[in-house]
């Protein structure tokens, strides 16, 4: 995985709350985490596969037996409510570590998650990832902050979703989604960023748990502010600073 120049990385810290060939890696991601020796190791216990668009990683209350550490791509993580709602709790890039229940021995999936994107990755047996963690001890402090990062992704939705609403929360979805956009691919000349992860409107609002009515209004009224621009599953943040004014509640700058 190629490294990633320091020009590539340069973002702001996030408001609060927050949203949700040579593969790039996303900053503090897994992998990232790793030294060379401890990615050698890894890949020697590991085959590489690769998944088309759709296609599923794992299932939803199947019995882990694998882990994923996605190469290049990008992934949702969706569940399923006990209303038959699908959720999309979070968008999983290059670098990160998925399905890694699978760490903690004989666990259900807590959620199925499926490729946004043609994806490359490395799959590991649960059985060989552990020991691969037994003989490089340093290496669960890495797992245990992943899992420790996700626990605090859901605090920062549920915090979301009772102090902003409507547009100021697309606001914070997207700030969230272009500072990972920009670990891979850095802006355009003119600022913008593409916001890399494929989403639908309607994958937009289920992870803002909003309709894709919401998201469609809240995109017209980010337009007319010449924040954002859109196409088929398609958003670029034109004017970042401005929406990160927009969704902190400042007046506009002038």
């Amino acid at each position: 995985m190629s490294e990633r120049t320091s020009s590539q990385r340069r973002t702001a810290s996030p408001p609060a709350p927050s949203g949700a060939g040579s593969p790039a890696r996303s900053a503090g991601s897994f992998w990232d985490a790793l030294d060379a020796p401890q990615r050698r190791a890894l890949r020697t216990v590991a085959r590489t596969r690769t998944y088309n668009a759709k296609a599923p990683l794992c299932y939803q209350g199947e019995q882990s037996d694998h882990i994923i550490v996605i190469e290049s791509g990008w992934a949702k993580v969706v569940a399923l409510a006990e209303t038959g709602q699908e959720v999309v709790l979070a968008v999983r890039g290059p670098g990160e570590l998925i399905c890694e229940s699978a760490a903690l021995g004989s666990r259900q999936r807590s959620a199925t998650i499926s490729a946004l994107s043609p994806l490359r990755a490395l799959v590991v047996p649960a059985a060989r990832f552990t020991a691969f963690l037994d003989a490089h001890p340093e290496a669960w402090r890495m797992v245990s902050t992943t899992f420790v990062q996700r626990l605090d992704e859901g605090g920062r939705r549920a915090q979301a979703h009772v102090s902003v609403k409507g547009a100021q929360r697309l606001a914070l979805l997207l700030i969230t989604l272009a500072e990972l956009s920009v670990r891979h691919t850095p802006p355009a000349p003119d600022g913008s960023i593409d916001i890399a992860p494929p989403l639908s409107q309607e994958e937009l609002g289920s992870c803002m748990d909003s309709s894709r009515e919401t998201v469609a209004r809240a995109l017209n009224h980010l337009r007319r502010r010449g924040l954002v621009s859109t196409g088929w599953r398609r958003t670029t943040v034109v004017d970042l600073e401005g929406l990160r004014s927009f969704a902190a509640g400042r007046p506009p700058r002038e």
